[in-house]
């Protein structure tokens, strides 16, 4: 008979796999030590490969071990997905919902969506998970995420798309600066300016480096945040300009008086908002749901350049 995981080791593997520590994996599935080592050792014997490497104090991923990580969530998944069929259906979403969400658009819209989601479904467990659009397309893919609600994603045979919202994008220019009398700024006038960016990872790196490609203007990847705020604050001394979406700007803007925003002419000054899950999922349902509260949401939000989709 051919040898088949347990969901158990495959907890185990997991666990070990995200810690790279027994006693901690251990605590994590609520299980002693010798109980989970002994059942990761039987899991390895059985699959036939080593999973784990284990070194003087430390423990990390085999090449094995790597490429199974993934399908031992899709596989633990699969069974969530059965349950939650079975003994949720429609009346809950599923039961839990583990949603991956953009730090350039989550902070500001999730405290509108959270409420409603509360209200329709008080059982909910959402678990929220705030990254950027690259890895939170690699949770989806690995299934460690359900659904997520991200810029710009590209159309994909493995995914459904489903637009939540546009959202118009500005250019922000210190007070000081030459341009900063014009309403809109014709793309030919940033020839030569320094553009601030996101790191890579971020949709605004790539739309700024199409926008420096555009106007020629300097990229300046010496001096790429982390956050909309550490671009906010580096703009604001003169370091150079940068993109903001709508949504930050409601927020935070305010916050700022040393910054005007503009348009660009010739350029394209949006992006859409997606939630998007994996292609032929069980909880389709579930997700084309969440996406009609979240067109709640995003018209609650009543933000200037943020604009519901329509469904």
């Amino acid at each position: 008979m051919r040898f088949r995981p347990s969901p158990r080791q495959l907890d185990y593997f997991i666990a070990l796999a995200e810690t790279l520590h027994f006693g901690k994996a251990a605590e994590k599935c609520h299980v002693s030590q010798p109980t989970l080592s002994s059942q990761f050792k039987l899991l390895e014997e059985q699959l036939g490969c080593t999973l784990l490497e284990r070194g003087a104090g430390d423990i990390s991923l085999t090449a094995a071990g790597e490429r199974l990580l993934p399908l031992a969530r899709q596989a633990l998944e699969s069974l969530d997905e059965i349950v939650a069929a079975a003994q949720a259906g429609q009346a809950n979403l599923g039961g839990l919902i583990r949603l991956g969400v953009s730090p350039t658009f989550g902070p500001y819209f999730m405290p509108y969506l959270l409420p409603i989601l509360k209200r329709e479904f008080p059982d909910l467990e959402l678990y929220i998970r705030e990254d950027r659009p690259n890895l939170l397309e690699e949770g989806l893919a690995a299934g460690a995420l359900d659904c997520i609600i991200t810029p710009d994603v590209a159309p994909s045979g493995q995914l459904e798309e489903r637009v939540l919202c546009h959202e118009s994008v500005s250019l922000a220019v210190p007070r000081s600066h030459p341009l900063s009398g014009l309403e809109v700024i014709p793309v030919s006038l940033l020839r030569g300016e320094k553009l601030l960016s996101l790191s890579a990872g971020f949709r605004l790196h790539n739309d700024v480096q199409a926008l420096a490609r555009a106007a020629g203007a300097d990229f300046l990847q010496d001096y790429e945040g982390t956050s909309l705020d550490a671009l906010r604050q580096m703009a604001s001394i003169g370091m150079g300009l940068a993109l903001f979406p709508a949504a930050y700007i409601a927020s935070e803007f305010r916050k700022e008086p040393d910054l005007l925003l503009k348009k660009v002419e010739g350029v394209p000054m949006q992006r859409t908002m997606y939630l998007v899950w994996r292609h032929g999922n069980s909880r389709a349902a579930h997700y084309e749901k969440l996406l009609s509260l979240a067109h709640q949401a995003v018209a609650n939000m009543h933000v200037a350049g943020v604009e519901a989709a329509e469904g």
